[in-house]
């Protein structure tokens, strides 16, 4: 007996097919003329109480749009503030000390790297170019 009454208790949402059956029934032969009238009735109140709700909510974002006017504040301040907080969110986070924090230590090794690169060059420029100075100042050697 359960499992027919969990069977009707589903607690899925309605999935396509069953939109389309629900949507194609015809339960108002179920309904008496009273009930009818009844639904009719409360159909026509939501529909006024929304377009009430929708006027309120317009004359509301109308008047923060004045109230942010007369603050100097429009859109470009707007984005530049949300940004600012955005990116000091990201700067104060935990990920991006660490990466900043490994960063930072990979650029003095990669600086060190390339110093040592750019020493072992110049040292050898240099004893390349002592040796062709001692080539150079060298007498020739003959042969006998």
């Amino acid at each position: 007996m359960e499992a027919q009454a969990q069977g009707l208790l589903e607690t899925e949402p309605l999935q396509g097919q069953d939109e389309d059956a629900v949507a194609s029934a015809d339960f108002s032969s179920m309904l008496s003329e009273e009930e009818k009238e009844e639904l009719k009735a409360e159909l026509v109140q939501l529909e006024d109480e929304i377009t009430t709700l929708r006027q309120v909510l317009s004359a509301k974002e109308r008047h923060l749009v004045e109230i942010k006017q007369k603050l100097g504040m429009n859109l470009m301040n707007e984005l530049k503030q949300n940004f600012s907080k955005s990116w000091h969110d990201v700067q104060t986070s935990t990920a991006y000390k660490k990466t900043h924090e490994t960063l930072s230590h990979a650029g003095q090794k990669a600086t060190a790297a390339f110093s040592n690169v750019g020493t072992a060059i110049s040292k050898k420029f240099g004893d390349m170019s002592y040796s062709i100075r001692h080539s150079i100042s060298m007498p020739a050697m003959r042969r006998k």
